[in-house]
């Protein structure tokens, strides 16, 4: 079975191929790009130039992409290979506090053992302790004084001296077994909690190293992700090319007919179409002082008064007039189900059906119902409001 890393080295190997293929497609195809821009006058030849720029933009991003990819599945491997080493190291941690425990479970085990074993003898020990205290040394010296001859004397003598000692280093070495087992329990004690200690290291490291290693798997998938769009869209824009230089030679019999390069392919390098500061974003946006909640299929921008709104795409206008809530309004379409909106408009300077280019002005600024200076900018594909930020170039000039 093929690790992730594997899978991941397997698949960039086969998109690298494929990026090559695409790059030599595409440089022959921007050398016409680039004849037809030297004398740009009719929109086809305008659209051929944007869309020659436009597949640049796009192998210089499938270069950026690979680069970042490669590096991602070395980093990847080296995470891999120290994970592996965290939990190796984990495991030898939990092991030895696992044999810990252990010896401290017998250390327990023999403690317990001898204070019974000391419990049984207690009464006997304890018995012969007072019988002797209640002879005091003259009733000791009167039970050796009792035996009928030296022999026996001798022998009492030796049986009371004996039990004596006996007693006494019976509970000498009962108080020293239980002072080294004290000892012992301290000592594994102190090593339970110092490997304790490592063990919450080692899995605080081993899930540090899980989550870079899930980071990079993710950005890795998103980076694939994007090659594939990345080729979807230089597809499309290759095969838009190609029937604009044969309306360009006349080969289609009909060199005015309008051909609109793809909408999609342009998400992320649509230009701005106003200028000024983001006044709210896509969404829906809750207002916590009164509770209430707006969605918005667009965004704001806070452009001057009568400043130029221009097209962010090349298309045909569907509707250009007075819309309740979005005072003068132009909807351009794209094809394919792609349109954007341009409202809050001061003054409308297109008419419906009339084909506008990326960068025609549709509009002057105006204000919105509240009288803030706004432009509202719109966009949906395939009927369906999408984010404007994820489809408009970075930062608005």
């Amino acid at each position: 079975m093929k690790t992730p890393t594997a899978r991941h080295g397997e698949r960039a190997g086969n998109r690298t191929r494929g990026a090559v293929r695409l790059l030599l497609t595409a440089a022959a195809l921007a050398v016409g790009a680039a004849l037809a821009a030297a004398q740009t006058s009719t929109p086809h030849e305008r659209a051929q130039q944007r869309a020659g720029e436009r597949l640049r933009s796009l192998l210089r991003e499938a270069d950026a992409l690979a680069s970042q990819q490669s590096r991602l599945l070395n980093e990847l491997k080296g995470l891999e290979v120290d994970r592996e080493a965290k939990a190796a190291d984990l495991a030898r941690i939990e092991g030895e506090l696992s044999e810990t425990g252990k010896q401290m479970a017998a250390s327990d085990a023999r403690a317990k053992s001898l204070r019974e074993h000391a419990e049984a003898e207690r009464p006997d020990v304890e018995a012969r302790l007072v019988q002797l205290y209640k002879l005091g040394r003259a009733g000791y010296w009167r039970m050796l004084l009792d035996v009928d001859d030296l022999r026996s004397l001798g022998r009492a003598y030796r049986n009371a001296a004996a039990l004596t000692t006996i007693d006494r280093q019976r509970l000498e070495a009962h108080q020293r077994t239980l002072q080294a087992l004290e000892r012992e329990q301290q000592a594994l004690l102190a090593r339970a909690a110092k490997l304790q200690a490592l063990q919450a290291d080692a899995r605080r490291a081993r899930t540090a190293v899980d989550r870079a290693v899930a980071a990079h798997n993710a950005l890795i998938d998103a980076i694939d992700a994007r090659r594939d769009l990345n080729a979807q869209m230089s597809s499309e824009l290759q095969a838009a090319q190609r029937r604009l230089q044969a309306s360009l030679d006349g080969a289609d019999g009909n060199g005015s007919a309008p051909i609109a390069l793809p909408l999609e392919s342009f998400q992320g390098a649509l230009p701005w179409p106003a200028r000024g500061r983001l006044a709210s974003r896509f969404g829906r946006d809750t207002n916590n002082r009164f509770g209430t909640a707006v969605v918005r299929n667009g965004v704001e921008i806070a452009a001057p008064e009568g400043g130029r709104v221009n097209a962010v795409h090349e298309g045909t206008v569907a509707f250009a007039d007075e819309f309740t809530g979005y005072g003068k309004l132009v909807i351009v379409e794209h094809g394919g189900g792609a349109f954007s909106l341009y409202g809050h408009l001061g003054t409308i300077r297109v008419s419906r059906g009339a084909r506008v280019e990326a960068g025609t002005t549709v509009g002057l600024s105006g204000r919105n119902p509240s009288g803030t200076p706004t432009v509202y900018f719109e966009l949906r594909i395939d009927g369906r409001p999408v984010d404007p930020l994820q489809w408009l170039q970075k930062g608005n000039p």
